[in-house]
């Protein structure tokens, strides 16, 4: 089986979204702030991560993919950096912004995506299943 950790602040969105990847057949884990993303994220090192970008502040989900990313050789998240990561977010709703994911446009580093929320459960299945298979 497949691991997800879920990263959200709605801790009852990320439990229902987690109980539908599990009927899919992922193993899935949720934290609910960059904090408990980034511990579990070390601990349990999943296959891929679905994040908001919007946690405790507006960019903490972003601050999340950076630090994970990061290049340095002593890094302490050397392991997950070529983990796969999703943006489900909804921060378009709340600040009006658009983001490219185009990388000659982007300032984000290397993500595999990023979803709307509410994201429909077979489009976020299909973008898993390009993820990890």
């Amino acid at each position: 089986m497949k691991k997800i950790l879920l990263i959200d602040n709605d801790s009852a969105q990320c439990e229902q979204l987690a109980a539908q990847l599990g009927e899919q057949g992922y193993t899935v884990c949720c934290a609910h702030s960059s904090v408990e993303g980034r511990k579990l994220a070390l601990a349990e090192k999943p296959d891929a991560i679905v994040t908001e970008a919007m946690l405790e502040t507006d960019t903490a989900g972003f601050e999340l993919v950076y630090q994970i990313r990061d290049e340095r050789p002593d890094s302490r998240y050397r392991e997950i950096r070529h983990t796969p990561i999703l943006l489900l977010t909804g921060i378009d709703q709340h600040t009006h912004f658009r983001f490219s994911l185009n990388e000659k446009q982007s300032y984000l580093p290397p993500i595999a995506g990023m979803l709307s929320k509410p994201a429909q459960l077979d489009t976020l299945l299909e973008k898993l299943q390009e993820m990890v298979g």
